[in-house]
């Protein structure tokens, strides 16, 4: 027998809800699409700190892994951001600079937006598995945790332009 809802008037008839639930992705897409979300804000965090610590990504990522990193967070895709955006440094910062305006200079954004960007123009470039669109969707989500929507725009031109140029075809129609 089911519970009854104590605030409702006694004999009273449950109305439906004026905003029912969409159906939404199954349990297992929603729990891997986590995953991949806490690993990418994992890696933007890790390749802040190679960066700024000049450490070495497999040592950033030996010490996320250990301490850092939630449980939840996709370790494939955690490491692979961060080793591969180090191993292809120069030729995603050259795509990412190409992508920027002409007023924009990488060097002159801030340590955690080149880290966004550099991790976004990897997955877009390494990774067709993922779509560019959710890429780009999942980089500015990233944004603007760290900062404002302005930012936000930025980081969405930028990935536009990558994707546009690297996947063309996703964007024909």
């Amino acid at each position: 027998m089911a519970a009854e809802d104590p605030s409702a008037a006694p004999g009273a008839k449950r109305r439906p809800s004026s905003n029912p639930r969409k159906p939404g992705p199954p349990k297992g897409a929603q729990t891997r699409t986590a995953a991949r979300r806490a690993a990418r804000l994992a890696a933007v965090q890790a390749l802040y700190q190679v960066e700024l610590a000049e450490m070495r990504g497999r040592e950033v990522v030996a010490e996320f892994i250990t301490h850092h990193l939630p449980p939840e967070a996709d370790r494939g895709v955690f490491g692979g951001i961060v080793l591969g955006v180090e191993a292809e440094l120069p030729v995603i910062d050259t795509m990412v600079q190409g992508a920027l305006d002409e007023t924009f200079t990488l060097s002159r954004l801030e340590a955690v937006l080149r880290a966004i960007l550099r991790a976004g123009a990897f997955e877009l470039a390494r990774k067709a598995d993922v779509p560019a669109r959710v890429v780009i969707a999942e980089y500015i989500h990233l944004t603007v945790a760290f900062f404002s929507v302005q930012q936000s725009g930025l980081t969405n031109a930028v990935l536009d332009r990558l994707a546009r140029t690297l996947r063309p075809q996703e964007f024909e129609g």
